[in-house]
């Protein structure tokens, strides 16, 4: 299933989420630049667990570790990753951003980041390849999603046989859908990630994490204008 999008206007202009997909796309025309390099630049950059758990890279000191936590979340490793992700963030991150407030979203979609980062780490502890992308931060702004707009319409293109289909599904389906192939790939590809593939676990300790610091996020509804619409709150 794919999402076109969805039925809620912004009230206010997504200033971080389109910030964010700028920055995104610059860095990885960036990476592109780097030819040979690019390597390299993913493994200093990159998060890759064996660095937190294993004292074969004693040389690295706290900043080295600690630092692509960060830098990973810009990173992607192709033109459909990257646009993959930025899709679904410019899909889900601008109703997200209208309920926190720019400052405050920009450091819950950092933090769901950090939590995806730890999460993956704690899954893969002895794994040297290095982890890229932002889906561990977009999945958190998708589970802040699914806690404030449940009842969202989601224009989703569905293939079905060997045909597409438009169909509008409620938020709480898709990606509960979603979340569900997560936990459900993590468990088919088990032992898989030694060799690379998908940060399955990422996903899922992302999601968890926006759906529990949207809470802490979110604004009162007492503090937002009157033409937020009741039908868009779940409760």
């Amino acid at each position: 299933m794919i999402p076109i999008r969805d039925a809620i206007p912004s009230r206010t202009y997504p200033l971080v989420t389109v910030g964010l997909i700028v920055v995104n796309s610059l860095v990885f025309l960036f990476e592109l630049s780097l030819g040979e390099r690019l390597n390299d630049f993913i493994l200093d950059f990159g998060i890759v667990p064996i660095r937190l758990f294993h004292s074969y890279n004693v040389g690295y000191g706290l900043i080295p570790k600690y630092l692509p936590f960060i830098t990973s979340m810009f990173l992607h490793g192709g033109w459909f990753h990257v646009i993959g992700n930025m899709w679904y963030l410019w899909i889900f991150g601008d109703n997200v951003e209208d309920r926190m407030g720019h400052f405050k979203y920009f450091i819950f979609y950092l933090l769901c980041g950090f939590v995806a980062g730890f999460v993956h780490i704690f899954m893969n502890r002895t794994s040297g390849v290095p982890t890229i992308g932002a889906s561990g931060a977009i999945a958190g702004v998708m589970g802040a999603y699914f806690i404030l707009y449940p009842n969202s319409k989601i224009w989703t293109l569905i293939p079905v046989f060997l045909f597409f289909r438009f169909v509008e599904i409620p938020a709480f389906i898709l990606l509960g859908f979603w979340v569900v192939m997560q936990f459900l790939s993590s468990a088919f590809s088990s032992g898989l990630s030694q060799q690379g593939g998908v940060a399955w676990w990422a996903h899922i300790g992302g999601f968890v994490a926006g759906v529990v610091l949207v809470f802490v996020f979110k604004k009162r509804k007492s503090k937002l204008p009157r033409q937020y619409d009741d039908e868009y709150w779940p409760c």
